[in-house]
């Protein structure tokens, strides 16, 4: 028997080596597994994304490999840059930039090798290739998921913060650089001298305001080396505003494995993703739009509302939940979810108490898509850590859940849910859980956070003087209630506090 057919037979064995992945192994591999069918020698640089982790190698990649399988254009391809870490160059320059996405739901799984990112580069010995991409006529999109972290922008006044050391230490250097806005300000510099028109910056980070702060990042970075570079950037180079959406956990020894005894791929870096997906993506561009709306993305002349129900609805689901599901013990959400009266809480706060305070979004189901949150959220087999959701909590209470019990308190609307979730985030920053197990509290603000929670224990006034409760503090009698439900998950525990919470919940609805 033939090389090949002894591989793509041990392929189709499920065996537990698997076929390495490579350009030259791609035929070999089985028929239920899809791979690139157009020729990758064939894309063009038009991409640059910047932050090539395990979220964009299952969101943004994968919807730029769509386009080249279609045949609709070859003039989206992507060069991935890391600014951190060199180890995804290392590993999937070795399997000629190719990985594979496997996407588990409830009761199935699919597999397929992505092929749209033809080259990694990590910007701190690859720096010249990084800057002659940007620089590049053919790059008309750089796109980012460099996280929260990474804009360098203070928390209260949303100002650019010159004074970090990564970004002095940019504004001295010529030829390598640490920063994103770094490298943006120049290749641009470089553009704007030669009449290379500017590519777009596409943020697809998580963060409130994205297109905002992607703009005051690069703008500012720019100010402080020219400030007619960074008004020219201000006037000619877009910013769109884009919601992004998928789970997707980190890789692990497990999930390669997986993989290999699967689908017979030894790849060493894959991504398990959940099947579902979503792209939004404001329809503002300087240089050429890619063509993501044929593959599934949206672009919309305004993503705000779009956001608002994802935000309000997910995120701060998510935090409500982790925080909850943590002091009871739980470390998954398909856990926590398991519990009925978790499951019934998240159902009824989401359907009863956040979406009757959204905007209706022409062209979506509001409705279908508070229900689908609720399957994810329950899938076994893509579940997200709590502690993951939980992280930078100050952050998301302040723009995902605080805003919700405001409107719903204002409107004299129910809102027992809302205010469960921020006594839950109360009581978790006290650092242990219900049964006194330690919780590491991930938090910009950790140690002012876990002072307060602990200095009158079921007493939440020392929390509620924390800025981001400026307006709710006044609020007669909101911090007494807030003190009796702290007070009833510690004497009572979650899942009791939580039945409670629903009946009156349920009465406050017949009053309406």
């Amino acid at each position: 028997m033939r090389q090949a057919d002894c591989l793509a037979n041990a392929v189709d064995r499920g065996c537990t080596t698997g076929v390495p992945l490579s350009d030259a192994t791609l035929p070999l591999h089985s028929p239920r597994i899809e791979v690139p069918t157009y020729d990758r020698s064939a894309l063009q640089p038009g991409v640059v994304h910047i932050g090539a982790g395990n979220f964009h190698r299952a969101h943004q990649a994968v919807y730029f490999d769509d386009i080249a399988r279609s045949g609709i254009s070859h003039r989206w391809g992507v060069t991935g840059v890391s600014l951190r870490s060199r180890d995804v160059k290392d590993v999937l320059s070795a399997q000629d930039g190719l990985y594979t996405v496997v996407q588990r739901g409830h009761d199935h799984q699919t597999a397929r090798v992505i092929g749209s990112i033809a080259s990694y580069q990590y910007a701190p010995s690859d720096s010249a290739a990084v800057r002659a991409a940007l620089a590049d006529p053919q790059t008309r999109i750089v796109s980012l998921t460099i996280t929260g972290n990474g804009y360098y922008l203070d928390p209260v006044t949303c100002e650019f913060d010159a004074s970090h050391p990564d970004v002095r230490a940019d504004l001295v250097a010529s030829d390598c650089f640490v920063t994103a806005w770094a490298y943006l300000a120049e290749a641009l510099d470089r553009r704007r001298r030669v009449g290379t028109a500017p590519f777009t910056v596409l943020c697809c980070d998580n963060i409130p305001g994205n297109t905002q702060a992607a703009r005051t990042a690069l703008v500012s970075f720019a100010a402080l080396k020219d400030p007619g570079l960074a008004r020219w950037i201000d006037r000619h180079v877009a910013f769109p505003s884009t919601m992004v959406d998928r789970i997707t956990p980190r890789t692990s020894n497990s999930e390669r494995q997986f993989v290999a005894h699967t689908f017979g791929i030894a790849d060493k870096w894959p991504v398990l993703t959940e099947p579902y997906c979503q792209w939004v993506i404001e329809d503002a561009f300087s240089n050429g739009r890619p063509p993501l709306d044929e593959v599934g993305a949206q672009f919309v002349a305004d993503v705000s509302d779009h956001k608002l129900v994802k935000t309000r609805l997910l995120n701060g689901t998510h935090i409500a939940i982790a925080c909850l599901a943590t002091l009871d013990g739980y470390q998954r959400t398909d856990e926590a979810m398991g519990n009925d009266v978790i499951f019934d809480y998240v159902e009824h706060l989401m359907r009863e108490e956040i979406q009757p305070l959204l905007p209706a979004v022409p062209g979506m189901n509001t409705p279908g898509y508070r229900e689908t949150l609720l399957t994810r959220l329950s899938n076994p087999q893509m579940s997200d850590q709590l502690s993951r959701l939980a992280r930078r909590g100050s952050e998301k209470i302040a723009s995902f859940l605080l805003p919700s019990l405001q409107e719903a308190i204002e409107q004299d609307r129910p809102h027992t849910l809302l205010m469960l979730a921020l006594a839950g985030w109360a009581r978790y920053l006290r650092g242990y859980d219900l049964d006194g197990r330690e919780i590491r509290i991930d938090d910009p603000q950790s140690e002012l956070l876990t002072k307060l929670a602990n200095m009158e224990c079921t007493d939440p006034v020392p929390l509620l003087r924390h800025e981001i409760f400026a307006d709710l503090r006044l609020i007669p009698g909101f911090a007494e209630r807030l003190s009796e439900m702290i007070a009833d998950i510690d004497v009572h525990g979650v899942t009791p506090t939580l039945r409670r919470a629903l009946r009156d919940s349920a009465r406050e609805l017949v009053l309406l």
